[in-house]
């Protein structure tokens, strides 16, 4: 959503596609770093239960992105729609707050996972925020919070990968220059403020403080719609 607002105010057009997926492996970068731990247990122990909620949690995004593409991407194009989607992820964030899960990962259901994994199929649409709407799932599914925030971010790594490697593959074959300075750069500022912001994310959901996030977002979609009726 931040991407496509971005490209609308800096005047930018056309297949921006690709430098949107080096900006998001940034962000995976991110995720990296900040669970470790936890990729790096999965990474010792691949077949194991929690590798298979995961799995699960991946399916409905994958589903959603290879049938309903041609009916998402017009809204890339769209900052209205992406206005009106951080409008949605306000509200999420907001009714976050107001839960407190006592499920830990290893509590979950196959279910709970496919829904939280439903919730990560809807944030396809730009503006719709992955992690909100995810962990927003999770703690509908009485997560803790915590385990929600390991759970909303780990399941990304898939996600963000099959995107990347599609989009990558593709444009290979027509015969796009991949190796460019601004991809490469664009990367590594996302690795890093996307690092930051994870880190921010997480002592906010900690503190129950998910509605600074709303009101973030709310003060983005208002400029968004008060530029869209004076220009």
């Amino acid at each position: 959503g931040h991407l496509v607002i971005a490209q609308s105010l800096l005047g930018i057009s056309g297949d921006v596609l690709v430098f949107d997926i080096f900006v998001h492996l940034g962000t995976l970068v991110a995720v990296f770093i900040a669970f470790w731990q936890d990729i790096l247990a999965l990474l010792k122990r691949p077949w194991c239960r929690f590798t298979l909620l995961i799995i699960i949690a991946c399916i409905p995004a994958a589903l959603i992105g290879l049938f309903l593409d041609d009916l998402i991407a017009p809204l890339f194009s769209s900052v209205v729609a992406v206005a009106i989607a951080l409008v949605i992820t306000g509200v999420l964030l907001m009714i976050s707050d107001r839960f407190d899960g006592r499920k830990a990962i290893a509590d979950m259901t196959y279910m709970d996972a496919a829904a939280i994994g439903l919730f990560q199929g809807f944030a396809i649409v730009p503006g719709l925020s992955r992690s909100g709407s995810t962990i927003f799932g999770a703690l509908l599914c009485g997560l803790k919070r915590a385990d929600a925030a390991r759970f909303s971010f780990i399941i990304s790594i898939p996600v963000i990968l099959g995107a990347a490697g599609k989009e990558i593959i593709g444009s290979v074959h027509a015969g796009m220059d991949l190796i460019t300075l601004p991809y490469f750069v664009g990367s590594f500022v996302a690795a890093i403020t996307g690092y930051i912001a994870i880190r921010v994310f997480l002592k906010l959901l900690a503190k129950k403080q998910m509605r600074f996030f709303s009101y973030y977002v709310w003060l983005i979609a208002a400029i968004v719609f008060i530029s869209r009726i004076f220009m």
